[in-house]
């Protein structure tokens, strides 16, 4: 595997679960099939710019991008005007011009069951992974997008 595509790895597992160490990571990318050493995966955390922080008053690895959210956060809610959906998709309304802002803290949110959304002007379209669990995404996203629940 490239160093690059080694990356994209590291990046996706620090997104997509939290990571407490460097051998919890270490173990996690040769699970996957990924062997590194200590020294490369050291140099790539710098290069990627993750940092630590504290979730539950335990240490983790956070994306660069993870600092967006909480800069995001209490700008979204005010931004958003209403959300509906059917049993395949959700919109999101937001006032004109704060789509772009909106479906960026959604992507960064990096939910599980979202595989995409397209930003307008005023209109996010979020693409949900499965009908099945469109109904508890829309309540997850009313929870953070309105009520701006951690």
């Amino acid at each position: 595997m490239t160093k690059l595509g080694r990356q994209f790895l590291i990046r996706e597992i620090i997104s997509t679960r939290p990571v407490h160490n460097q051998e919890e990571l270490r173990r996690e990318l040769l699970r996957r099939g990924q062997r590194v050493t200590q020294a490369t995966l050291s140099r790539d955390l710098r290069e990627l710019g993750v940092s630590r922080a504290v979730d539950d008053g335990r240490v983790r690895y956070t994306m660069p991008q993870e600092a967006e959210v909480r800069i995001l956060r209490p700008l979204v809610g005010a931004e958003v005007v209403s959300i509906q959906s059917n049993e395949s998709m959700i919109v999101v309304q937001t006032l004109p011009g704060c789509a772009g802002t909106v479906g960026e803290f959604i992507d960064v949110e990096a939910h599980p069951d979202i595989i995409g959304t397209i930003a307008g002007d005023n209109t996010v379209l979020i693409i949900p992974r499965s009908k099945k669990r469109t109904p508890t995404l829309l309540a997850y996203l009313r929870k953070k997008l309105i009520e701006g629940a951690q």
